[in-house]
């Protein structure tokens, strides 16, 4: 893997001037100002027969601009200044037309487009040439690299309490300083990349170099990134370079006419789940293509990082449909292995680390790959973190399936700490997947119909609610603490934000209802929604105080299966969790030296009982217990 790796290195650097060069592409491809007013345009349609530049410019004239063959596909067009103005103004609609080899006239969007529009008496989007008199000057240095993430995923048109789609201005002014408030240092923004299809969650692209202008204008986006980077957070994207929407009036696909333009042909360039197009990351263009997209998020947009989606389906020939994953290594060296994927993902990482060694990146891979997040030099895949996916379905599995006496402290343990140690890992105890319609988020499996009658404080503290409340602060502080070395939470979830996740389409009547967030139960002082919100807030302050998250990892010295309690010691803390549906302990030794409280679910704040007195300390005895020489009792 290393020698392919290396080899695409070494012609990069012989043919393209290296990859400085190589991946500064996203400057000429496309439709380009120069400093003399005039206007440089280059495309890659190596199926096309004749390429053309049209547009509000040229009253639409599909020919009157024709663009000049270059080698490889290659087309460029150099249209000059009008008394050193542009001849293509701001805000102009253009096309790229297209000969096709059967004679056929094809309007495409530039692959290159940098923003996209639809009115609302159309389907499909229109490129409009962006470049503002005074595009935004970024203000703030981006934050330096994090030690210890706490990430809030996020979603720009979801974050509002209003049925509508929520805007860039709104999440500046009104989400941030929320983020901030609960301890969060990263955002991870889903659904930046425009797409067409809305209710695709952001995971079908259409015009991968655009924001999404159904938020507002790039402007507003690179405004909520220095903001963000103001008040310390670090911005991350959520790329998606693993397929591409099927759209070919204002997609990449069949963009030249023909189906092997950036992706495979035939079978192996459709994904058969995702109804989308799979890459030919043994392409040069498509690497150009791909990793200038990653350059420009990071330059233009001072994004300071990525999660990478769809990992698996990269890095596997069978893309994990109806594959499992036990670990054993032949699962993961073989002929099933798309080592050009991988290769992409080493070249990406590989020119993050060299250009902007600052910057993050996130693998979000279910196979368990090894050495993914191991320097490329080592012939790892140079991630910086990979998700813990086995976490989440952890908790799922057992809130459904076992009764609360029941639950395996040894199989929960082993859950959250069965990783390689040499690997980052971001631990999850939910995240959007867990939130969207069809499946239910761990407060709604909790709390389920009791959330709509039983959450007011003005109403007696049922059984179901007292439970719910109280596994939703100790499952994502045993998650936080013991399941990796960064965490996240989806925006909402946070406080157990009630029922799901659904974006308006044709099977609920284009509805907005379920498509929002509804911070707004958090400030309303008679909802329980508070406690919740409080204990995630000061779990995270915690964090940043202690850094358990950058701290090695955790020496568990209980896990009593009868007494269905865990403890275990990390960056200098006790963490001591009972899960037993009813029973508590006096005297219960566990290991420490000195002890004083900390955090604790059960007190008042958080909708617990207090039952415990957090102004005793406690002090150790010679007393040697689960192999250590000094132990307290609580």
């Amino acid at each position: 893997r290393y020698s392919l790796f290396y080899n695409h290195l070494k012609n990069i650097e012989e043919s393209e001037g290296g990859l400085d060069k190589f991946t500064k592409s996203y400057k000429t491809f496309g439709v380009n100002q120069l400093a003399d007013g005039g206007i440089y345009c280059k495309e890659w349609a190596p199926g096309a027969e004749a390429v053309f530049l049209a547009g509000d410019f040229n009253g639409w004239n599909p020919f009157s601009h024709p663009y000049k063959k270059l080698e490889y596909g290659k087309w460029e067009l150099l249209i000059p200044p009008e008394d050193g103005r542009s001849p293509v103004p701001h805000g102009s609609k253009l096309k790229v037309v297209i000969r096709a080899q059967n004679g056929a006239l094809l309007y495409r969007i530039s692959p290159w487009a940098r923003y996209v529009v639809r009115d609302e008496d159309k389907v499909n989007y229109d490129w409009v040439h962006w470049n503002p008199p005074q595009s935004y000057i970024h203000k703030n240095p981006s934050p330096k690299r994090l030690k210890s993430l706490r990430i809030y995923e996020s979603h720009v048109g979801i974050a509002s309490p209003e049925g509508k789609v929520a805007s860039y201005k709104n999440f500046t002014y009104n989400v941030l300083p929320r983020i901030k408030d609960l301890g969060y240092n990263c955002v991870q923004l889903m659904a930046i990349m425009e797409h067409a299809y809305y209710a695709s969650f952001g995971y079908q692209i259409t015009s991968f170099f655009a924001a999404s202008s159904r938020y507002g204008t790039p402007d507003d986006l690179k405004e909520m990134i220095d903001v963000a980077h103001s008040m310390g957070i670090t911005v991350l994207l959520d790329v998606v370079h693993s397929h591409a929407s099927k759209n070919s009036e204002d997609g990449l696909n069949q963009f030249d006419g023909t189906d092997s333009c950036f992706f495979h042909s035939g079978y192996r360039g459709n994904h058969q789940l995702w109804d989308s197009r799979l890459f030919d990351y043994a392409n040069w263009e498509v690497l150009r293509f791909l990793l200038s997209n990653l350059r420009m998020w990071i330059e233009d947009y001072r994004f300071d990082g990525f999660r990478f989606d769809g990992v698996t389906s990269m890095l596997y020939h069978h893309h994990g449909i109806g594959t499992g994953f036990s670990g054993d290594y032949n699962e993961y060296f073989g002929l099933h292995v798309d080592e050009d994927a991988l290769c992409y993902l080493m070249l990406a990482n590989h020119m993050i680390n060299t250009l902007h060694p600052e910057c993050i990146t996130i693998a979000e891979d279910v196979s368990g790959m090894p050495a993914l997040c191991r320097p490329v030099a080592e012939g790892g895949g140079g991630f910086d973190y990979r998700l813990a996916m086995a976490i989440p379905d952890k908790w799922i599995q057992i809130i459904k399936e076992l009764k609360d006496e029941d639950w395996n402290m040894g199989n929960i343990v082993h859950t959250l700490t069965n990783r390689r140690h040499e690997e980052k890992y971001i631990a999850y105890a939910e995240s959007h997947d867990q939130a969207l319609v069809g499946d239910k988020t761990l407060a709604f499996r909790l709390m389920d119909a009791e959330m709509y009658t039983n959450m007011s404080v003005l109403m007696p503290l049922t059984p179901v609610i007292d439970r719910g409340i109280q596994l939703h602060k100790m499952i994502r502080l045993i998650t936080h603490a013991l399941g990796g070395e960064s965490y996240l939470n989806f925006m909402g979830n946070e406080f157990g934000h009630p029922e799901w996740l659904d974006f308006p389409r044709i099977g609920n009547n284009e509805s907005y209802h379920y498509a929002r967030r509804q911070f707004n139960l958090t400030e309303d002082d008679l909802l329980r929604y508070k406690f919740l919100n409080a204990f995630d807030r000061d779990m995270n302050k915690l964090e940043e105080r202690f850094g358990w998250l950058a701290s090695p990892q955790a020496y568990v010295s209980e896990k009593h299966e009868a007494n269905k309690v865990i403890a275990f010691e990390r960056a200098g803390l006790i963490f001591i969790f009972n899960f037993h549906p009813y029973q508590s302990y006096v005297d219960y030794r566990v290991v420490a030296f000195k002890y004083k409280i900390l955090l604790d679910s059960d007190a008042g704040e958080y909708g617990g009982h207090q039952r415990l007195d957090h102004n005793t300390e406690y002090f150790s005895e010679e007393f040697p217990h689960n192999y250590r020489p000094n132990s307290i009792m609580v």
